[in-house]
């Protein structure tokens, strides 16, 4: 019998939570089976319990490292203030996120789904939009964060619904042309906060 040091299993299960975490933006929570998801992670189906005791922990631990890793990735190397919102506005309405699901906002890919899941996967979500919403807050009152709470989570909404939307539809066209009105709704939006 092969003994694996701490390193190896660490490594191991960071590899399935990545590669769940993409898998599941891809084809959803319900459309990612078990044999699936550890096939993409490179192993067999009975190695899940040896990491996790069960698919609903698998989600909930890749929900909350696919939030983590856009926070790290994308929010938090955006400049400070409001120029930092632009920068995370006009990146997140570019045609490659909008294109790059596997890769792309776990937000947009599985917000639906994480509203109908389990309450563990639905908190980890939670505490992973808290995060960005209170660095949107941060960014757009600097003296008072917390004031600008809502209008973060208005924003992150916002976002989220739109970036769905021109990735649902088949007219390229009009789904770009979603994506800068998007830009031009949040620009909007930063501005109104910053008169306020």
């Amino acid at each position: 019998m092969v003994r694996y040091t701490k390193e190896h299993k660490q490594q191991t299960k960071q590899r399935i939570i990545a590669t769940a975490g993409r898998r599941l933006k891809r084809d959803g929570i319900d459309g990612s089976g078990v044999a699936t998801l550890m096939k993409d992670a490179g192993l067999t189906n009975g190695t899940l319990y040896a990491y996790f005791t069960s698919k609903d922990e698998l989600v909930t631990t890749a929900v909350a490292d696919q939030m983590r890793a856009q926070h790290e990735n994308i929010v938090a190397h955006a400049a400070p203030g409001r120029a930092g919102l632009e920068q995370i506005v006009r990146w997140y309405f570019s045609p490659e996120q909008r294109d790059s699901i596997d890769d792309g906002c776990p937000n947009a890919a599985l917000l639906d789904e994480i509203a109908r899941s389990t309450d563990p996967t639905r908190q980890a979500y939670t505490d992973g939009a808290l995060i960005l919403i209170d660095d949107f807050a941060a960014r757009l009152a600097p003296h008072d964060p917390p004031s600008a709470r809502l209008k973060a989570l208005g924003l992150l909404g916002m976002m989220a619904g739109t970036l769905q939307l021109s990735r649902a539809l088949t007219d390229r066209q009009l789904a770009d042309q979603l994506l800068e009105q998007g830009i031009r709704n949040a620009l909007v939006l930063l501005d109104a906060e910053r008169h306020n």
